[in-house]
């Protein structure tokens, strides 16, 4: 009886750990990618037009700006409409995708 509960208690620690160790390649693999795919975006993007890109930049600026003070501030009526909630939820989106990365991303060679 203490064989078995023994035995399946290591079968469970093992197939956790490799799954653990599946999804941590996995996640590392995405986070390289999504950044390859951003660098080259921006490469392209530079490459095409210098003035443009640095105009677009400006613009994702403002945009993620404006979210972030929309989101870190104490609403007056506690309602967003419009512009508000597109910019947070932009805002919200870059944020989540860049602590993605540092956690992630770091690891790969890439850098």
């Amino acid at each position: 009886m203490g064989v078995r509960r023994t035995a399946k208690g290591v079968g469970d620690f093992l197939s956790g750990t490799v799954g653990d160790a599946v999804a941590e390649v996995i996640l590392s693999l995405l986070a390289c990618g999504l950044l390859a795919g951003l660098a080259l975006i921006g490469y392209l993007n530079w490459h095409s037009s210098p003035r443009l890109t640095i105009a677009g930049v400006g613009l994702l600026s403002l945009f993620l700006a404006h979210g972030a003070w929309q989101t870190f501030r104490t609403p007056a009526k506690g309602r967003r409409r419009g512009l508000a909630v597109l910019t947070t939820a932009g805002f919200t989106l870059i944020a989540m995708t860049a602590v993605f990365l540092l956690l992630y991303a770091t690891g790969c060679g890439c850098l």
